[in-house]
């Protein structure tokens, strides 16, 4: 860009981005083309999606399964005590916000879980996934989708003080079953609710996975991050740990035999544990369908009940039952997936 060049009026609002010569006008044309598909609108989807859309990347899905509680309002900075008295799924709110902030970006959302049945449809038109989730049965899923259909995703995850993140591009670099063959067992690391999280390290980490992001959309690929990244804000400390052997090295299930036992199903949770927020979740048979209007009628008179187009919230005993229209529930009151399906049969059904 120069001074007798000025940039058209499309272009304008990115002037200072593209002033970075590595990016240039070129680069931020390819943003403006791109799409991303951000899973997960929590802490670090939050970040990463108004990262995107101030960015100017042409597309971003979001995809989130939940809807906001008050304890989120600590590290999840797209959201504010508004959103909170309406009710809203964090997608919808997200999307209603990032429309505000750039509405030369088309922001997409989608009220869902992420599993097996749905995400290829999700990710197959986009050149990036970037990692917004909480899990890590998700993040194999997201892994076995990205490796199998050549899709770049940005793996991220923070707990206490510390978040680490990697970039997988798939036949190039390792992806994350050659890091982690296997996710931990549950009870072997520590949750949100266990060791808390702090803010700050959840900025961090997700403007590195958005910058990744951008990196691969403006075609800038070479300049990718090769390394493993952990970073302890607290103990102010930042390791990288080259993994660029790893895939050649290791027996990876995903790259080196092939085998997408999450993006088949063959392994796939029908319940969650939601972290940091004494809650499971329950998935449904695919392709299941509730209507809502009718199940409210229903659940009038047997506690405290609210409504709006997205969900439905019953509050009852010491529980809080959250369901959607496309069958799942969110049981509020308990870790226990045993009592949640229990609470889930008597007032909802089977």
């Amino acid at each position: 860009m120069s001074e007798d060049q000025p940039l058209s009026n499309d272009l304008l609002r990115y002037a200072r981005q593209i002033r970075y010569a590595p990016l240039g006008e070129d680069g931020q044309r390819n943003l403006a083309a791109g799409r991303a598909l951000i899973c997960g609108c929590g802490a670090l989807g939050s970040v990463i999606a108004e990262t995107l859309v101030r960015a100017g990347v042409g597309h971003v899905r979001i995809v989130d399964r939940d809807f906001l509680e008050l304890n989120n309002l600590q590290r999840q900075v797209l959201f504010d005590e508004q959103d909170l008295a309406d009710h809203l799924p964090k997608a919808i709110a997200a999307a209603a916000k990032l429309r505000r902030i750039n509405s030369q970006v088309e922001v997409e959302a989608i009220v869902a879980d992420v599993d097996s049945g749905n995400l290829l449809d999700l990710a197959h038109d986009c050149q990036v996934i970037v990692d917004g989730t909480d899990n890590f049965e998700t993040r194999f899923l997201l892994n076995d989708v990205a490796v199998k259909h050549g899709i770049p995703w940005v793996y991220g995850g923070c707990l206490g003080a510390e978040g680490q993140t990697m970039t997988i591009l798939p036949g190039d670099t390792a992806c994350l079953r050659c890091l982690i063959p296997e996710p931990p067992p549950p009870g072997a690391v520590p949750t949100c609710d266990t060791a808390g999280i702090l803010g700050p390290i959840v900025n961090v980490i997700a403007s590195i996975e958005a910058c990744e992001a951008l990196k691969i959309l403006s075609g800038r690929r070479e300049a990718v991050n090769r390394t493993l990244t952990v970073i302890d804000l607290w103990d102010n400390r930042i390791r990288q740990m080259d993994v660029s052997k790893l895939r050649d090295q290791s027996d990876c299930p995903a790259c080196r035999r092939g085998e997408f036992s999450w993006l088949t199903g063959r392994r796939a949770a029908h319940s969650a544990v939601l972290c940091g927020r004494n809650a499971v979740q329950l998935n449904p048979p695919a392709g299941t369908r509730l209507p809502l209007e009718p199940l409210a009628e229903k659940l009038a008179s047997i506690g405290r009940l609210t409504r709006n187009a997205y969900l439905l919230r019953l509050g009852v005993d010491d529980f809080e039952i959250t369901v959607f229209p496309d069958g799942r529930a969110i049981i509020g009151g308990t870790n226990d997936p045993a009592v949640a399906r229990s609470i889930y049969a008597k007032y909802i059904g089977t």
